[in-house]
């Protein structure tokens, strides 16, 4: 399997665990348990797709010339805000779906990528906090 793969199956994987510890802790502790499970769940599937089709997206980019390159990858970068934005109003729309339990879903692919990053490459966390000049 190569690199690219490696990587991408690591990160949905943590996502998927992480978004079922974090739905299993926030249903424990907060009343609508069936909504933030669903929620959570909702969100980390949606931001997963999205993952994916970012890695098509580029890995397809990447083989066209500049121009066109620029076009696709705007073009998609806007689907996917589309369907990310489509995923809010309808946790927002159904009662049984919470709405804080799917954007925590959406944003927990981010802090999955940043915190393999923290943790694979120790020079990465020296640089932000590095001072400049």
């Amino acid at each position: 399997m190569n690199r690219l793969k490696k990587t991408r199956n690591q990160i949905v994987v943590l996502s998927l665990v992480l978004g079922g510890i974090i739905a299993l802790l926030l249903g424990i502790f907060l009343e609508n348990k069936i909504g933030i499970v669903l929620g959570v769940a909702f969100g980390t599937l949606i931001a997963i797709l999205n993952f994916i089709e970012l890695e098509k997206t580029l890995i397809k980019a990447s083989k066209m010339i500049p121009r066109k390159a620029q076009s696709y990858t705007t073009k998609h970068y806007f689907i996917r805000y589309l369907i990310t934005g489509l995923v809010v109003l309808i946790s927002i729309k159904a009662d049984y779906i919470n709405e804080f339990g799917t954007i925590i879903g959406l944003l927990l692919i981010k802090f999955v990528i940043m915190i393999t990053n923290l943790f694979n490459d120790k020079e990465y966390f020296k640089r932000i906090f590095r001072k400049e000049g």
